[in-house]
């Protein structure tokens, strides 16, 4: 007999998070920088969450690199979440991990480690009534603005779906995909509690001062 999956038991209660801009990494996008000396700077200009998020490294080498961004993360007093590998969150002693729609749900998560906070990616509103429901600690939604990096979810879905979404769950919703200086007031006037953002740190000239300008914003 094949065991059918068994969800949490008991209701669990989000935490409260401590940041409003939630870094996702990208080598790809640095000029003459390592992720760590990129990240050093993001963490300089006032950042204080990062998810690594290297997808096409091994095991090992993922591993190394999260160990070196634990090291540079508690330096600054930041959160750091590792995405999908909940073994490796758990090995380097991360704070969080973020999972993906193909992930494992946050309710297993849970039982393999239950102070990890948990983020999750969601394209619509009934992916992000799902995670809720799984026990998300957050959300990412997105892509809200045309970006390329998230080319391959579809068109945007604009601002009136990341306004729904905030109405709808309980949970913290960071928007995600094209968020930067320019639109992260909208997107905090549509209920968000944050921006996830990539290129307008990792593929800003200066990235310390890009993080304090949106920084200032969210304020």
């Amino acid at each position: 007999m094949i065991a059918t999956e068994k969800k949490r038991t008991t209701v669990y209660q989000p935490i409260e998070l401590d940041f409003n801009l939630y870094l996702v990494t990208d080598r790809r996008h640095l000029e003459g920088k390592t992720l760590l000396q990129a990240t050093e700077e993001a963490l300089k200009g006032g950042i204080r969450s990062v998810q690594l998020r290297e997808k096409d490294l091994g095991t090992r080498e993922l591993l190394r690199l999260a160990y070196e961004m634990r090291e540079l993360t508690l330096k600054y007093d930041a959160r750091l979440f590792i995405n999908d590998r909940v073994d490796i969150a758990i090995a380097v002693d991360a704070d969080g991990v973020h999972l993906g729609q193909k992930s494992i749900p946050p309710y297993a998560v849970r039982r393999l480690a239950s102070r990890l906070i948990v983020g999750v990616s969601t394209h619509s509103i009934e992916e992000a009534l799902k995670a809720e429901t799984d026990g998300a600690d957050f959300i990412t939604l997105g892509p809200i603005f045309q970006t390329p990096s998230k080319m391959k979810y579809g068109k945007p879905l604009g601002i009136e779906t990341l306004e729904a979404v905030s109405r709808k769950v309980s949970v913290p919703v960071f928007g995600i995909g094209g968020v930067g200086l320019d639109n992260i007031k909208t997107v905090l006037d549509a209920g968000a509690a944050g921006g996830a953002m990539i290129t307008s740190i990792y593929g800003a000239k200066d990235i310390k001062a890009s993080a304090l300008k949106i920084l200032k914003v969210l304020k």
